[in-house]
């Protein structure tokens, strides 16, 4: 996943590979189960949040990166990838141990007791998106200003109480140098 780059149609002033994002996701989802349950009352599963977060690009192993302009180009561009990575999950499942398969089986194939989280995991994937287009901006690359714009009301139609309260108080920590956020 290390040698897989990110934001490939995209000059970046700073690289981002598969494994780096997923991380990322992984910590956002986290983060977006935990105010869940500490500001709206509910029960995630943070834990599980963070394994499907640090998991749900690991098909990109094998298919590599996909834009997302391309990836959702059309209705029938959708259709294939869908296939393409449901076929790279099998074959990466198939590559584990029979034993162990159960356990990652609900990264590579979704299970109906994980919608939700699901849901939480893909707001996560927008945010590291948009902390990525911030971080651009600010290095002075305008070329992900309508990216940063774009992922940002995506973000905000998944209409995930959890990724609103994070726009809310969070995100404009991300606009600020480390100097400003620790004064």
């Amino acid at each position: 996943m290390k040698y897989i780059n990110r934001w490939a149609l995209m000059r970046n002033t700073q690289s981002e590979n598969i494994s780096e994002h997923s991380n990322d996701v992984a910590v956002l989802s986290h983060a977006l189960c935990v105010i869940g349950n500490s500001r709206l009352g509910k029960n995630l599963n943070a834990e599980r949040a963070a394994f499907l977060g640090l998991y749900h690009d690991m098909t990109e192993i094998i298919t590599g990166d996909m834009p997302t302009p391309v990836k959702y180009h059309s209705e029938e561009m959708r259709k294939a990838y869908s296939v393409v990575e449901d076929t790279a999950g099998r074959t990466l499942l198939s590559m584990l141990p029979e034993d162990m398969r159960g356990t990652y089986e609900g990264a590579f194939f979704k299970k109906e007791e994980d919608e939700y989280l699901w849901k939480i995991v893909k707001a996560a994937d927008k945010l590291s998106a948009l902390i990525k287009c911030i971080e651009e901006t600010k290095a002075g690359n305008s070329e992900f200003e309508k990216a940063l714009q774009s992922t940002e009301d995506s973000l905000r139609e998944m209409n995930i109480p959890e990724a609103e309260i994070f726009l809310q108080e969070f995100i404009g920590s991300f606009y600020l140098s480390l100097d400003e956020q620790n004064s």
